[in-house]
């Protein structure tokens, strides 16, 4: 018996499903697919949601399949858009297709057996696809009334849409009847604003092939304000960690809100449910202490970047938050350093100014940074307020030089418990 559409509803990510979908879940294996639309070499975070629909899929017994819009992509998904896509060239699509395939193996086993995931791109069928042929076959099934209808169309009305978006929904119903057909696929799932989209491709293979599937939309997770999760301030949290680095990716669920948090532990996190009301049990009893961020911020982040990487963003981040040995700063590399400490008040200075004492660099040579001036400055050496390096600072008469440097260039200044400045030194 497949418990995949209960498992959906006890980690709250269910939203809908047609009529029939759990008694033909339990007949046999069944495949279903998500299409990822490939604008960018990299998924992101706000993609996560609907690659899991197809993780608790697969740990289900059942196969999924991952579809990625080379074709489509083209044209672009008007759905939740405001305005019209950038249109992508064919090279940059095969580009990105390559990157998201890499990234779906880290959630997906693609070597499992009969329910291995696989991947297709909908350009190897559309490619040697004529406009009128398409239309004969495809586009008499719809009516613009039925078109219009779809929300996609209707949200864009007044600020007006072009005739490729228009289309899309067609492509992407004919996408459904494809795979229906030649990969016996019944199932076709997607986040809760895609449902129209989804919808119509059972009606075309209804009106096609008088045969039937099936639709089951995921909630979409929003962020305690409302707003599509995925995005921080400087933009999408990115997959890539050339885009997004493992130590952001890291920050940005660890430091999600407890709203936040109790809906993406039961998305994200792939543990038994006894384990997962355990975590929400002791959350509530010490909130402070952020237990479900920790878990999500730690399993997504090992399963997206690897071990290594989150033991690096943990080191970091114990740093940051005030645990800064000697030792454990001085293993940071400058990478990391750097990305630790992005946003800190920072200066450049000469390598000559080490031979200062604090009292002049601190309050007199960083020109304010630190402190205002250089009374103020030794005031707070002699509180113990100021670490360096992660050692603390109690004579005003020590040099700057006696703390060495991280990677040859950095002092890094701790003013109170966690106020930082990154200073660089050059020739």
């Amino acid at each position: 018996m497949s418990t995949f559409i209960e498992e959906l509803r006890w980690r709250g990510m269910l939203n809908d499903a047609m009529p029939g979908s759990e008694e033909k879940l339990n007949t046999s294996m069944q495949s279903a697919y998500i299409g990822f639309d490939p604008t960018a070499k990299s998924l992101h975070i706000g993609n996560l949601a609907t690659i899991m629909l197809l993780v608790y899929w697969q740990r289900d017994g059942h196969k999924p399949y991952a579809l990625v819009g080379g074709a489509t992509g083209m044209v672009g998904d008007p759905t939740g858009k405001a305005a019209e896509r950038k249109l992508l060239d064919e090279e940059t699509l095969a580009q990105n297709v390559a990157g998201i395939r890499k990234q779906l193996a880290h959630f997906l086993d693609f070597d499992g057996g009969a329910n291995s995931a696989e991947l297709v791109n909908n350009l190897d069928w559309f490619k040697g696809w004529g406009y009128l042929d398409f239309l004969r076959e495809v586009g008499k099934h719809f009516s613009i009334n039925y078109m219009i209808a779809k929300d996609s169309v209707k949200n864009r009305l007044e600020t007006g849409m072009s005739y490729t978006e228009f289309s899309y929904q067609l492509l992407q119903a004919y996408d459904f009847y494809h795979l229906w057909k030649n990969n016996g696929i019944n199932f076709q799932m997607g986040a809760s604003d895609q449902w129209g989209n989804i919808t119509g491709g059972t009606e075309l293979i209804r009106r096609m092939a008088s045969g039937e599937a099936y639709a089951i939309t995921g909630n979409l997770l929003l962020k305690a304000d409302g707003t599509k999760f995925g995005k921080s301030e400087s933009g999408n949290v990115w997959l890539d960690p050339e885009l997004t680095s493992p130590y952001k990716f890291y920050q940005f669920l660890l430091n999600c809100a407890d709203e936040e948090a109790f809906k993406m532990v039961r998305i994200f996190c792939v543990r038994p449910h006894e384990e997962i009301e355990e975590l929400e049990a002791k959350h509530i009893a010490e909130p402070h202490l952020r237990i479900l961020q920790k878990a999500v911020a730690e399993d997504l982040t090992l399963r997206v970047h690897g071990a290594e990487e989150l033991k690096r963003a943990q080191q970091a981040t114990d740093i940051l938050f005030g645990k800064d040995s000697t030792e454990a700063i001085k293993a940071l590399d400058e990478k990391l350093l750097l990305q630790a400490f992005e946003g800190v008040p920072a200066k450049t200075l000469l390598m000559s100014d080490l031979d200062q004492d604090l009292v002049t660099l601190l309050g007199a040579t960083t020109e304010g940074i630190v402190f205002p001036s250089k009374g103020e400055a030794r005031k707070g050496i002699q509180a113990g307020s100021i670490t360096i390096n992660g050692e603390k600072a109690t004579s005003i008469e020590a040099k700057a030089a006696d703390f060495g440097l991280l990677q040859e260039k950095y002092l890094l200044i701790r003013k109170g418990k966690k106020n930082y400045i990154l200073l660089t030194f050059e020739n």
